[in-house]
């Protein structure tokens, strides 16, 4: 166990035993002891003493104990609406990666952008960010990396060996593919978790509700904006391949294909159910306006995908479905106890006065608005790059609701931008599962990432300004 961890695992007790028995309160009683629990999951978090689902958990044990709320309502937080939505998410990817119809989806896109060496590079991209607005970004990752190696190491066995070009070629792939999984999270509400977490804890505590559309129409540009932005960075700027020449890119893409063969009728299935629960979350609003009686909401939808992949039969004779439940051992169980975890905390801070507070203070300060904005979004940006962007968001998202209350701005105006910026993190190997996934592939260094890192998230903290400014306002 390293030195950090250790203190880690000591230190949050401690600390949160020093903090329930100060002899002066820093804002009420119960305000006290929100802010020990907080500070204690804080520093497991940020250490990872344990795991951080694991100290997601502590609320439902301390917020009872010290009669912030009772159990019941605490446990409410981990069977909230949003939890299932991401439920219903995380079993149509997993349908998607049982039948490697991600697998596919990837190999046609890449084949589809062409076969100079820049190409590829977008092809890469444009297939992750696609595969990442669906499945986690872990996944599409993993999924393109191979494919990613594959081509990669035509580079490095042909007549003249590996060279600088070949060099930049690979670091552009690989940075790209890790930007782009991201990045591409950022453009729908299942496609990354902290979406889900603003999305739960405005629905949870102030009855805001964002639809799967209203979302897409906010986190898609931002997202293609911001994939051109890291492709032009990497091929044109940072790391160009300009005496690159090969053709046997397009033989490795057309092997691989051959290998998953002509496309099954359980990948159709998926197909059909995947496109036919997009269609609903798009057109929700619509639907409802026609069949009133209906009232469709995401998590419905997402659940009715979720039972469909469990409960329709693909072949009935053989009782055979597309999935069954110990296909669910793969699921990431963990992120949605880490959803309620965060949920329960943000209710703590509501119930216990800390959010009224921190609002009162800022109104009484005079702060500018568009300071306040840029600086939340800028420490949450680089925050995210030493941290877990979920427990990150799950902490900061009721201050920060606080804090828009305080300059007496609409919520979504400030939690929305500074919600995308904790998935900005392109700087750091450790910051998220791509980053530390494409540097494990032995092709980046440290040094690499960072360079092009930090460029990249100086524009996207002036990009979330911008929207912050003149976007958002104009949506909602």
């Amino acid at each position: 166990m390293h030195l950090s961890k250790k203190l880690g695992l000591i230190s949050g007790p401690i600390l949160f035993l020093i903090l329930i028995n100060l002899p002066l309160y820093l804002v009420s009683a119960k305000g006290d002891a929100v802010i020990a629990v907080a500070v204690w999951m804080i520093i497991w978090w940020i250490t990872e003493a344990v795991s951080i689902s694991v100290t997601a958990l502590l609320p439902l044990i301390l917020l009872p104990l010290l009669k912030i709320m009772d159990v019941t309502e605490v446990g409410a937080n981990y069977g909230s609406p949003i939890i299932f939505l991401f439920f219903g998410g995380f079993v149509m990817a997993l349908a998607l990666e049982k039948v490697n119809l991600h697998r596919r989806i990837a190999l046609n896109i890449i084949k589809l952008t062409g076969t100079t060496p820049n190409k590829v590079v977008l092809g890469f991209m444009i297939a992750t960010a696609s595969l990442s607005m669906w499945i986690s970004n872990t996944a599409s990752t993993v999924v393109m990396l191979p494919i990613a190696m594959s081509v990669i190491g035509l580079l490095i066995h042909d007549a003249d060996g590996f060279t600088k070009s070949d060099q930049n070629f690979a670091l552009c792939v690989m940075l790209g593919i890790a930007f782009s999984a991201n990045a591409g999270g950022i453009a729908t509400v299942i496609g990354t978790p902290p979406n889900s977490v603003l999305i739960g804890l405005l629905e949870n505590e102030y009855n805001i509700e964002i639809s799967f559309l209203k979302w897409m129409v906010i986190g898609l540009p931002f997202s293609a904006i911001m994939i051109a932005i890291s492709y032009l960075v990497l091929v044109k700027w940072m790391f160009p391949n300009k005496q690159l020449r090969f053709t046997a890119s397009k033989d490795v893409i057309d092997l691989e294909l051959k290998k998953l063969g002509p496309t099954s009728g359980k990948e159709k299935m998926v197909l059909v159910i995947f496109g036919v629960t997009v269609f609903l979350w798009v057109f929700r609003t619509l639907i409802n306006k026609i069949f009133p009686e209906l009232g469709l909401s995401d998590t419905i939808i997402s659940m009715i995908a979720a039972v469909s992949l469990f409960g329709i039969p693909y072949n009935i004779k053989k009782g055979d479905f597309i999935l069954h439940w110990k296909d669910t051992e793969k699921l990431a169980w963990g992120i949605l106890v880490l959803f309620g975890g965060g949920l329960a905390l943000a209710k703590g801070m509501s119930v216990s006065g800390i959010v009224d507070m921190v609002a009162g203070g800022i109104a009484e300060s005079d702060i500018s608005i568009l300071f306040t904005a840029a600086l939340l979004i800028f420490l949450m940006l680089f925050m995210t790059e030493l941290m877990s962007n979920v427990a990150l968001v799950a902490v900061l998202a009721p201050v920060v609701a606080g804090i828009a209350i305080g300059l007496e701005i609409p919520l979504l105006y400030l939690l929305i931008p500074v919600t995308i910026a904790s998935s900005c993190a392109f700087m750091l190997p450790m910051a998220t599962p791509p980053n530390a996934i494409v540097f494990a592939s032995g092709h980046i260094k440290v040094h690499q990432m960072a360079r092009v890192g930090i460029i990249l998230n100086l524009i996207a903290v002036v990009l979330l300004i911008l929207m912050f400014q003149f976007v958002i306002p104009y949506i909602f």
